[in-house]
Protein backbone atom coordinates (compact mmCIF):
# COMPACT_ATOMS: atom_id res chain seq x y z
CA UNK A 1 0.00 0.00 0.00
CA UNK A 2 1.31 3.45 -0.57
CA UNK A 3 2.17 6.03 2.10
CA UNK A 4 -0.27 9.11 2.91
CA UNK A 5 2.00 11.31 0.51
CA UNK A 6 2.07 8.93 -2.24
CA UNK A 7 -0.93 8.54 -3.13
CA UNK A 8 -2.60 8.41 -6.79
CA UNK A 9 -5.53 11.07 -7.00
CA UNK A 10 -7.44 8.48 -9.03
CA UNK A 11 -7.46 6.71 -6.34
CA UNK A 12 -9.59 9.31 -4.42
CA UNK A 13 -13.37 8.50 -4.97
CA UNK A 14 -15.54 11.83 -4.74
CA UNK A 15 -17.36 12.45 -1.43
CA UNK A 16 -21.23 11.86 -2.82
CA UNK A 17 -23.84 14.31 -0.61
CA UNK A 18 -26.09 10.72 0.00
CA UNK A 19 -22.47 10.08 1.91
CA UNK A 20 -21.66 6.74 0.46
CA UNK A 21 -18.96 5.36 -1.68
CA UNK A 22 -21.61 4.93 -4.77
CA UNK A 23 -21.48 2.63 -7.45
CA UNK A 24 -21.94 5.11 -9.94
CA UNK A 25 -18.20 6.44 -9.79
CA UNK A 26 -16.42 2.98 -10.12
CA UNK A 27 -19.09 1.95 -12.05
CA UNK A 28 -22.63 1.24 -12.51
CA UNK A 29 -24.83 -0.63 -15.39
CA UNK A 30 -28.39 0.19 -16.05
CA UNK A 31 -30.67 -2.12 -17.91
CA UNK A 32 -32.61 0.21 -20.47
CA UNK A 33 -33.99 -3.42 -22.80
CA UNK A 34 -37.22 -3.00 -21.54
CA UNK A 35 -37.48 1.10 -21.98
CA UNK A 36 -35.90 0.31 -25.26
CA UNK A 37 -38.51 -2.22 -26.18
CA UNK A 38 -41.24 0.28 -25.14
CA UNK A 39 -39.47 3.46 -26.87
CA UNK A 40 -38.92 1.74 -30.08
CA UNK A 41 -42.07 0.39 -30.01
CA UNK A 42 -43.69 3.87 -29.72
CA UNK A 43 -41.81 5.41 -32.06
CA UNK A 44 -42.29 2.55 -35.41
CA UNK A 45 -46.02 1.51 -34.34
CA UNK A 46 -48.58 3.66 -36.43
CA UNK A 47 -45.54 5.49 -38.17
CA UNK A 48 -47.18 7.11 -41.41
CA UNK A 49 -45.03 7.37 -44.46
CA UNK A 50 -47.04 9.25 -47.26
CA UNK A 51 -46.75 11.41 -50.43
CA UNK A 52 -49.15 12.64 -52.96
CA UNK A 53 -49.28 9.63 -54.56
CA UNK A 54 -48.56 6.69 -51.54
CA UNK A 55 -49.89 5.96 -47.84
CA UNK A 56 -47.99 3.50 -46.06
CA UNK A 57 -48.20 2.42 -42.12
CA UNK A 58 -46.28 0.28 -40.16
CA UNK A 59 -49.34 -1.45 -38.61
CA UNK A 60 -47.17 -3.93 -35.89
CA UNK A 61 -43.73 -4.37 -34.41
CA UNK A 62 -43.75 -8.04 -34.25
CA UNK A 63 -40.66 -8.96 -33.16
CA UNK A 64 -37.34 -7.11 -31.13
CA UNK A 65 -34.95 -9.06 -30.39
CA UNK A 66 -31.67 -7.50 -28.25
CA UNK A 67 -30.97 -6.07 -25.70
CA UNK A 68 -29.32 -2.05 -24.63
CA UNK A 69 -27.58 -1.26 -20.86
CA UNK A 70 -26.27 2.25 -20.21
CA UNK A 71 -23.12 2.36 -18.72
CA UNK A 72 -21.22 4.85 -16.33
CA UNK A 73 -17.80 4.14 -15.73
CA UNK A 74 -15.95 7.21 -13.30
CA UNK A 75 -18.18 9.71 -14.81
CA UNK A 76 -18.70 8.87 -18.61
CA UNK A 77 -21.69 7.46 -20.13
CA UNK A 78 -21.42 4.01 -22.74
CA UNK A 79 -24.09 3.17 -24.11
CA UNK A 80 -24.37 -0.53 -25.77
CA UNK A 81 -27.76 -1.78 -28.11
CA UNK A 82 -28.35 -4.29 -29.84
CA UNK A 83 -31.69 -4.94 -32.07
CA UNK A 84 -33.17 -6.95 -34.52
CA UNK A 85 -36.11 -5.74 -35.08
CA UNK A 86 -39.33 -6.34 -37.45
CA UNK A 87 -42.18 -5.23 -38.02
CA UNK A 88 -45.39 -5.60 -40.34
CA UNK A 89 -46.56 -2.86 -42.69
CA UNK A 90 -49.36 -1.99 -45.16
CA UNK A 91 -49.71 0.54 -48.14
CA UNK A 92 -51.79 1.69 -51.42
CA UNK A 93 -52.20 4.36 -53.80
CA UNK A 94 -53.99 7.28 -52.67
CA UNK A 95 -56.13 6.97 -55.99
CA UNK A 96 -56.87 3.61 -55.10
CA UNK A 97 -58.27 1.13 -52.47
CA UNK A 98 -56.62 -1.77 -53.00
CA UNK A 99 -53.75 -2.07 -49.71
CA UNK A 100 -51.23 -4.31 -49.84
CA UNK A 101 -49.62 -5.39 -47.02
CA UNK A 102 -45.68 -7.14 -46.39
CA UNK A 103 -42.97 -6.94 -43.83
CA UNK A 104 -39.67 -4.82 -42.89
CA UNK A 105 -36.22 -5.82 -41.31
CA UNK A 106 -33.99 -3.29 -39.08
CA UNK A 107 -30.84 -6.08 -38.42
CA UNK A 108 -28.47 -3.80 -37.40
CA UNK A 109 -29.31 -1.50 -35.08
CA UNK A 110 -26.51 -1.20 -32.38
CA UNK A 111 -23.73 1.23 -31.14
CA UNK A 112 -21.29 0.56 -34.11
CA UNK A 113 -23.78 2.19 -36.50
CA UNK A 114 -25.52 5.41 -36.40
CA UNK A 115 -28.55 6.08 -37.35
CA UNK A 116 -28.00 6.75 -41.59
CA UNK A 117 -26.19 3.21 -41.44
CA UNK A 118 -29.29 1.40 -40.32
CA UNK A 119 -30.48 -1.00 -42.90
CA UNK A 120 -34.27 -1.49 -43.60
CA UNK A 121 -35.22 -4.40 -45.64
CA UNK A 122 -38.62 -4.59 -47.48
CA UNK A 123 -40.83 -7.15 -48.26
CA UNK A 124 -44.57 -7.65 -50.02
CA UNK A 125 -47.14 -9.84 -50.28
CA UNK A 126 -48.42 -9.16 -53.50
CA UNK A 127 -46.66 -9.73 -56.74
CA UNK A 128 -48.27 -7.29 -58.95
CA UNK A 129 -46.97 -4.37 -60.22
CA UNK A 130 -48.27 -2.00 -58.23
CA UNK A 131 -47.70 -3.69 -55.18
CA UNK A 132 -43.80 -3.51 -56.36
CA UNK A 133 -44.33 0.38 -56.85
CA UNK A 134 -45.96 0.66 -53.07
CA UNK A 135 -43.04 -1.33 -51.89
CA UNK A 136 -40.11 0.54 -53.85
CA UNK A 137 -41.57 3.66 -52.13
CA UNK A 138 -41.98 2.12 -48.69
CA UNK A 139 -38.19 0.81 -48.87
CA UNK A 140 -37.14 4.64 -50.16
CA UNK A 141 -38.67 6.86 -48.71
CA UNK A 142 -39.77 4.26 -45.96
CA UNK A 143 -36.46 3.51 -44.77
CA UNK A 144 -35.02 7.74 -44.47
CA UNK A 145 -38.17 8.12 -41.98
CA UNK A 146 -37.68 4.84 -40.01
CA UNK A 147 -33.75 6.05 -39.42
CA UNK A 148 -34.85 9.31 -38.52
CA UNK A 149 -37.21 7.66 -35.95
CA UNK A 150 -34.48 5.04 -34.69
CA UNK A 151 -31.95 7.92 -34.58
CA UNK A 152 -34.62 9.83 -32.28
CA UNK A 153 -34.67 6.68 -29.73
CA UNK A 154 -30.37 6.59 -29.68
CA UNK A 155 -30.52 9.95 -28.99
CA UNK A 156 -33.36 9.94 -25.86
CA UNK A 157 -31.37 6.77 -24.67
CA UNK A 158 -27.98 8.68 -24.43
CA UNK A 159 -30.11 12.07 -22.98
CA UNK A 160 -33.18 10.88 -21.04
CA UNK A 161 -32.56 7.32 -20.73
CA UNK A 162 -29.46 8.37 -19.15
CA UNK A 163 -30.24 10.97 -16.56
CA UNK A 164 -29.61 10.06 -12.93
CA UNK A 165 -26.86 7.61 -13.89
CA UNK A 166 -23.87 10.52 -12.78
CA UNK A 167 -25.20 11.51 -9.27
CA UNK A 168 -23.93 15.50 -8.69
CA UNK A 169 -21.17 15.96 -6.40
CA UNK A 170 -21.03 17.25 -2.73
CA UNK A 171 -20.95 21.06 -4.02
CA UNK A 172 -24.46 20.00 -5.51
CA UNK A 173 -23.01 20.23 -9.23
CA UNK A 174 -24.14 17.75 -12.02
CA UNK A 175 -20.75 15.97 -13.00
CA UNK A 176 -21.08 16.66 -16.83
CA UNK A 177 -20.33 13.26 -18.94
CA UNK A 178 -17.71 12.74 -21.36
CA UNK A 179 -19.43 12.03 -24.51
CA UNK A 180 -18.30 10.87 -27.86
CA UNK A 181 -19.69 12.96 -30.72
CA UNK A 182 -19.94 11.92 -34.42
CA UNK A 183 -21.26 15.33 -35.04
CA UNK A 184 -17.49 17.31 -37.03
CA UNK A 185 -14.92 17.99 -34.62
CA UNK A 186 -13.90 18.81 -31.41
CA UNK A 187 -15.57 21.86 -30.02
CA UNK A 188 -11.91 22.40 -28.64
CA UNK A 189 -10.17 22.53 -32.19
CA UNK A 190 -13.37 24.52 -33.64
CA UNK A 191 -12.91 27.43 -30.91
CA UNK A 192 -9.08 27.76 -31.72
CA UNK A 193 -10.00 27.95 -35.11
CA UNK A 194 -12.32 30.87 -34.94
CA UNK A 195 -10.67 34.58 -35.46
CA UNK A 196 -9.86 36.29 -32.28
CA UNK A 197 -12.20 39.22 -32.01
CA UNK A 198 -11.34 42.45 -29.89
CA UNK A 199 -13.44 44.05 -27.57
CA UNK A 200 -14.53 46.36 -30.15
CA UNK A 201 -15.72 43.40 -32.88
CA UNK A 202 -11.90 44.22 -34.84
CA UNK A 203 -9.66 41.64 -35.40
CA UNK A 204 -6.29 41.96 -32.97
CA UNK A 205 -3.49 43.34 -34.81
CA UNK A 206 -0.29 42.07 -34.22
CA UNK A 207 0.86 45.70 -32.93
CA UNK A 208 -1.84 45.59 -29.91
CA UNK A 209 -0.90 45.42 -26.48
CA UNK A 210 -1.07 41.49 -25.93
CA UNK A 211 -0.60 40.66 -21.83
CA UNK A 212 2.68 38.32 -22.42
CA UNK A 213 4.73 36.27 -19.53
CA UNK A 214 7.33 34.62 -19.93
CA UNK A 215 8.31 30.64 -19.95
CA UNK A 216 11.81 29.27 -19.61
CA UNK A 217 12.33 25.62 -19.40
CA UNK A 218 15.66 23.53 -18.61
CA UNK A 219 16.63 20.13 -20.42
CA UNK A 220 18.57 17.50 -19.17
CA UNK A 221 19.64 15.07 -22.17
CA UNK A 222 21.27 11.77 -20.81
CA UNK A 223 24.33 11.82 -23.93
CA UNK A 224 27.40 13.52 -25.27
CA UNK A 225 27.32 17.35 -26.50
CA UNK A 226 28.40 16.04 -30.02
CA UNK A 227 25.10 13.18 -29.96
CA UNK A 228 22.72 15.62 -29.29
CA UNK A 229 24.08 18.31 -32.10
CA UNK A 230 24.05 15.29 -34.34
CA UNK A 231 20.45 14.71 -33.50
CA UNK A 232 19.24 18.03 -33.53
CA UNK A 233 21.13 18.66 -36.78
CA UNK A 234 20.11 15.36 -38.55
CA UNK A 235 16.77 15.42 -40.33
CA UNK A 236 16.06 11.77 -40.32
CA UNK A 237 17.26 11.59 -36.64
CA UNK A 238 14.78 14.42 -35.81
CA UNK A 239 11.66 12.69 -37.69
CA UNK A 240 12.08 9.47 -35.16
CA UNK A 241 12.81 11.86 -32.27
CA UNK A 242 9.69 13.95 -32.81
CA UNK A 243 7.45 11.13 -35.03
CA UNK A 244 6.59 13.92 -37.12
CA UNK A 245 7.93 16.03 -40.17
CA UNK A 246 10.42 18.46 -39.28
CA UNK A 247 12.04 21.57 -41.14
CA UNK A 248 15.84 22.00 -39.91
CA UNK A 249 17.03 25.74 -40.70
CA UNK A 250 21.06 25.90 -41.89
CA UNK A 251 23.58 25.64 -39.08
CA UNK A 252 26.89 27.13 -39.72
CA UNK A 253 28.60 26.83 -36.46
CA UNK A 254 30.73 23.65 -34.82
CA UNK A 255 28.67 21.60 -32.60
CA UNK A 256 30.03 23.45 -29.94
CA UNK A 257 28.53 26.02 -30.27
CA UNK A 258 24.78 24.48 -30.22
CA UNK A 259 22.34 27.17 -29.42
CA UNK A 260 18.74 28.46 -30.11
CA UNK A 261 20.52 31.77 -32.13
CA UNK A 262 20.96 29.62 -34.90
CA UNK A 263 19.38 26.45 -34.49
CA UNK A 264 15.62 26.60 -35.57
CA UNK A 265 13.42 23.73 -35.86
CA UNK A 266 9.97 23.95 -36.68
CA UNK A 267 7.06 21.10 -35.88
CA UNK A 268 4.67 20.34 -39.14
CA UNK A 269 2.15 19.33 -36.23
Amino acid sequence: MAKWDQRDPRWIVEVRPDGTNVNNWHWVEKNATTWSKNKITELLAGLVIQNDDYFCEITEVTRLEGEATANNRKAKLIFFYEWDIRADWSGKLKNDTTKYKGKLDVPNLSEENSAEDIDVNVSVEDSSDTAYRVKEFMRCEGMKTIQQQLGEYIKCLKEEFSQGIILPTKDNQQVVAEQKTSSGQNVAKQEMNKTINGNQGHAIRATDDIPCKTLKAREEFICSAEDLYRTLTTKELMLAFTNSEVFIAGLSLPPLLLSHSFLHISNGS
